[in-house]
């Protein structure tokens, strides 16, 4: 039987007194890509910092691999999972090669130096994401496309087998989105890395993950392939919003279609007829 890639048992989350997660059983599948999903505010993105041990849970374990990622080595845990934080700044004037050297922290100490492994994992990273030739230029003058590809070297550099994103594609356009997407699941399917990721746009994570997890009141309210998860009255229990669900011509993939005002050619085409 295949190890789950993360699990959780009965964590609890908070900020202060406020219960963000309560009580969540989780399982996360190995060698897949899970996409959390919900509404604003329902604990997406507090989930994913607990499971980078960025957050220290109230109650409950994570297990990463099998083991409790609590008890684990802070430099042990970055040589397995590797998180991208939304909207990571770097410092003024830094590179991307010098970013991209940063995911080798987790190898480095006072005996082992700077290494031909880590030179290899650090160019393999920079053409894994397209950014080879971008090495000599500050983060800062990069486009937002480029910008998040060489922060996903950084990740690709730790050479982990998990990597976690929280929202990988906010404030990039729809090329770049797609250009982001498309590279994280050419890892899932040419590495076998588990990826996981908060998402806010629902088409999106149906055409890429494997897995959904919907949140809701602190607790997953489903969870599973997106053609097993994806309905009307799904999309309404969790986002509170009417829509159609069809299927995406391109992928065959649940494809949500919100209700809403907007012009309709349809009736524009009845009113001139």
């Amino acid at each position: 039987m295949m190890m789950e890639a993360i699990e959780t048992n009965a964590l609890t989350l908070s900020y202060g007194d406020t219960i963000i997660i309560n009580e969540l059983d989780v399982k996360i599948p190995k060698g897949e890509i899970t996409v959390f999903i919900g509404s604003n505010g329902c604990g997406k993105s507090t989930l994913l910092r607990s499971i980078a041990r960025l957050l220290k849970p109230k109650v409950g374990h994570i297990l990463l691999e099998g083991h409790s990622i609590a008890k684990l080595p802070t430099k042990e845990v970055a040589k397995q999972l590797a998180i991208l934080p939304q909207g990571p700044v770097a410092p003024e004037g830094l590179t991307v090669l010098q970013l991209v050297k940063q995911g080798r922290y987790p190898y480095q100490n006072w005996l082992k130096q700077w290494s031909k492994e880590d030179e290899e994992a650090v160019q393999h990273a920079l053409e894994a994401t397209s950014i080879a030739e971008l090495a000599e230029r500050p983060v800062d003058s990069l486009s937002g496309g480029q910008r998040q590809r060489a922060w996903i070297a950084m990740t690709l550099a730790q050479k982990t087998d998990i990597i976690l994103l929280d929202e990988p594609t906010t404030y990039l356009d729809m090329t770049h989105q797609i250009e982001i997407l498309d590279l994280l699941f050419e890892l899932n399917e040419r590495e076998n890395r588990t990826i996981v990721m908060v998402l806010h746009d629902l088409n999106l994570a149906c055409r890429y993950a494997h897995n959904l997890i919907a949140l809701k009141d602190k607790k997953i309210f489903a969870q599973g392939r997106p053609e097993e998860v994806i309905s009307c009255s799904f999309v309404q229990n969790v986002f509170q919003m009417s829509c159609e669900v069809t299927v995406d011509p391109l992928f065959g993939t649940p494809l949500c279609i919100p209700h809403g005002r907007g012009r309709c050619i349809v009736k524009e085409a009845v009113t001139h007829g």
